[in-house]
């Protein structure tokens, strides 16, 4: 490959775990505020020691250093507490989706090897419905009531009995190289795999996103982002231990409560999703709002369009809108741009230092500016990317070919250095945020009695990501109605894999060898027989 890539050469580069990270912090400032939830501040003194009373508990029930626990929590004070207590042992943290249900949170519970499961009450009843096709898992801790104890194969305890009472620190800590966390992202041709993912590599990613929009101790970061995914840990928590600031956590995104939430916590900087800030920045005026002009500084978060990004500076008096940058679970951020500088409209920034990026063709023969070709990467400094696929080593080699990451993803470099996004070579979905496998879509579509065939894809929607489409193939006689098979699939996928369309056929385009080409089905989004969702009156809950 010749000279389109970084100039940078390997070198040592930063390292840190996030455990040092809040040991430093509670040394110079154990009184200052590091987490509000709705109102209830928790310091940095008394995270660190909630935290290392929960190591103590989880340690006494025989989690070991390198072993997996899995949580399934809401946002709230221990989805933080159980994480930096699994961190302390030197194990391994494994939050999964509160919408998972039915194979796809058994696939994860599974795939994690976990003995150990935290979850919400709410959500015990889930794993009583799939007890049986666990079989590693031993211990369910609850966290909240339960109005009755359900006949279950596995222990299931009150998280309360386990919170512990050992202020202690631990002498042993974790390095930076170390397994931090597994991740699960979504499969193109199977199902959900794991990324392993170092201490150094999630504290790695905070570093970036401070340099891409910079916070001071006195800043006050907002978001409704969940827990248990990597935005919301490095962008929302690490980055704040690392600037000695503040973090206000919403259990969830509203339209109408963000502002008042933004009042009540005196939030500077916004951490959400470029869908979010558009529904935002379309949103009426309210009370809040209007005290709050001026108040949000920076808005972190990607997709934002141009126009978007124009409301916020203009109607909310923001200085700095949007991430412009790109990246992925298994890579950080590769493409970025420090806070303030220039991005040409459309761009997602320029290749950072810490990595070299390319553009490809199918030979991995480097390609000229302006020209598409799937985007390769490789680190510039150790423990910046992910660690592998957990326990799948040919997943990890076939995506690492001539030791580059192959991201699947088609991008394109102007000839000033900057990063524009084409499209995606893999067969997945994004939508709110969330990747969708559409194996594990049609896996589950597959299960209904009707449905003799199905395909499962993006539409392109109008606010920057994927709709879900089903088009699929209904069995001889059948009478099944799209809106009779959306209904069914409330209690069969996550409420954010619901589909928007669906359209059933007498046959699907497929290739020579029988494969479905999704392309076609994509390119053809909403035909004149295609159901669509928002053209009923149909609401759907978050569950």
């Amino acid at each position: 490959m010749s000279g389109m890539g970084n100039p940078e050469t390997w070198s040592l580069g930063q390292q840190d775990t996030v455990i040092d990270a809040l040991d430093r912090a509670v040394a110079e400032h154990p009184e200052r505020i590091l987490l509000d939830f709705g109102g209830e501040l928790f310091s940095y003194g008394e995270v660190d020691k909630l935290s290392n009373r929960m190591a103590h508990s989880l340690q006494e029930l025989g989690l070991q250093q390198g072993e997996t626990l899995v949580s399934m929590l809401d946002n709230n004070i221990d989805a933080v507490v159980s994480w930096l207590a699994v961190n302390k042992l030197s194990a391994v943290s494994v939050p999964i989706n509160t919408a998972l249900r039915g194979s796809f949170m058994a696939h994860q519970i599974n795939d994690a090897d976990c003995k150990i499961l935290v979850c919400e009450a709410d959500y015990v009843q889930r794993v009583v419905d799939i007890a049986d096709t666990l079989p590693n898992l031993e211990l369910v801790l609850y966290r909240g009531d339960l109005a009755d104890q359900p006949q279950c194969s596995k222990r299931i305890l009150p998280l309360d009995e386990y919170r512990g009472s050992n202020d202690a620190g631990f002498a042993s800590k974790p390095k930076p190289s170390d397994l931090a966390c597994i991740i699960y992202t979504s499969g193109t041709t199977g199902p959900s795999k794991g990324c392993m993912l170092s201490y150094n590599f999630m504290c790695s990613l905070a570093r970036l996103q401070l340099r891409a929009g910079p916070a001071s101790k006195d800043d006050i970061t907002i978001t409704p982002l969940p827990l248990f995914h990597m935005n919301a840990l490095c962008v929302g928590i690490i980055s704040n231990i690392l600037v000695g600031a503040r973090v206000a956590i919403i259990p969830r995104f509203s339209v109408s409560n963000f502002w008042p939430e933004v009042q009540r916590s005196g939030a500077t900087i916004a951490s959400i999703l470029g869908s979010m800030g558009w529904l935002l920045a379309q949103a009426d005026d309210n009370e809040a709002m209007q005290q709050c002009i001026g108040q949000i500084h920076t808005v972190r978060g990607n997709p934002f369009t141009e126009e978007a990004k124009k409301i916020w500076r203009e109607r909310f008096g923001a200085k700095q809108v949007g991430g412009n940058g790109y990246g992925l679970t298994e890579a950080c951020v590769i493409t970025s741009l420090p806070g303030g500088e220039y991005a040409a409209p459309g761009s997602s920034g320029k290749r950072i230092p810490e990595y070299d990026v390319r553009i490809v063709d199918d030979l991995d023969r480097e390609l000229p500016a302006n020209t598409p070709g799937e985007v390769v990467v490789r680190p510039l400094h150790p423990d910046i990317m992910f660690m592998g696929y957990w326990r799948r080593p040919e997943e990890t080699l076939k995506l690492m070919r001539n030791l580059w990451l192959h991201t699947g993803d088609i991008g394109k470099f102007d000839e000033d250095g900057f990063f524009y996004f084409v499209d995606r070579k893999k067969d997945y979905l994004r939508r709110r945020g969330e990747n969708i496998s559409s194996f594990e879509m049609e896996s589950a579509f597959s299960d209904h009695p009707d449905i003799a065939e199905v395909a499962v894809h993006a539409v392109p929607s109008d606010k920057g990501e994927d709709d879900v489409k089903v088009t699929a193939i209904l069995r001889p006689g059948a009478t099944l109605s799209e809106e009779a098979l959306f209904h069914w699939s409330t209690d069969v996928v996550p409420y954010y894999a619901l589909p928007r369309y669906i359209e059933f056929r007498t046959s699907l385009p497929k290739n020579p060898q029988g494969r479905v080409l999704k392309y076609l089905l994509r390119d053809e989004g909403k035909t004149g027989q295609t159901w669509d969702l928002e053209d009923t009156d149909i609401k759907v809950a978050k569950r």
